[in-house]
């Protein structure tokens, strides 16, 4: 055959890359999407409800914060133990709330005792949160006291910008060496002990309460055995 040779396309020049430093362009583009995505998931798994939003929360199927290898602990009719332990030194530690006073259950025998052991910086317990401000709301005129116990927290104050941002107005004390903690055999957050008007252990339950949850107990356990008079919580 004959005729002229045919014209080949000059190859395509290979794409620059761009570095900076020890990686790529693409490799930066993808580390800042990851970091982007991790930012949006924590700010959401962090963020307690707002005060006033009713029982609706973010975290509608959360589920227990284990801190610790689970353990055989309280059960429900063990007499619960005083809010008062001895350490191994011999010195004697009373639970006391954020202003200093002391949080005992021979002043809380005749009604019903709610033990929340939680933290600020637990997902669940965050979810929690306006469902013990709801029920305190209701029934705590009613012969209901809620005793909120802050574990594993850096400063008594970090509680209480907490509590006062979310208006939660029944007693949180500060378990500052996890004395009680430990004295009640917690392994997990949130974990509830509800404490009939006699001082007996009615039910432990490990994590968040809803409430629903909560209202069937509180009902069924008030020392006088009546529904709350007002307006249920909203959600």
């Amino acid at each position: 055959m004959s005729g002229a040779e045919p014209q080949l396309r000059p190859a395509p020049p290979a794409p620059r890359r761009v570095h900076v430093g020890p990686f790529s362009g693409r490799q930066l583009l993808t580390i800042g999407v990851v970091v982007a995505v991790a930012a949006v998931g924590l700010t959401l798994a962090t963020r307690p409800i707002a005060p006033g939003s009713g029982g609706a929360t973010p975290f509608p199927a959360s589920t227990v914060f284990v801190v610790g290898p689970p353990v055989d602990g309280l059960h429900a009719g063990d007499q619960a133990p005083e809010l008062t332990v001895t350490r191994g030194d011999g010195t004697t530690v009373g639970l006391a709330d954020l202003d200093g006073r002391p949080v005992r259950l021979a002043d809380l025998r005749g009604r019903l005792v709610w033990l929340n052991f939680w933290a600020t910086w637990c997902p669940p317990c965050q979810s929690e949160t306006p469902v013990l401000r709801d029920m305190d709301a209701m029934y705590g005129q009613q012969g209901l006291s809620i005793v909120g116990i802050a574990v594993q927290e850096t400063t008594p104050d970090d509680v209480r910008s907490y509590a006062q941002r979310y208006g939660l107005e029944y007693r949180i004390a500060f378990d500052a060496s996890a004395d009680f903690f430990n004295e009640y055999k917690v392994y997990a957050l949130p974990t509830q002990f509800f404490i009939g008007p006699d001082g007996r252990i009615l039910e432990v339950v490990n994590g968040p309460m809803t409430d629903a949850s909560a209202r069937v107990r509180i009902e069924a356990w008030l020392p006088q055995g009546g529904a709350a008079q007002g307006q249920p919580p909203r959600g």
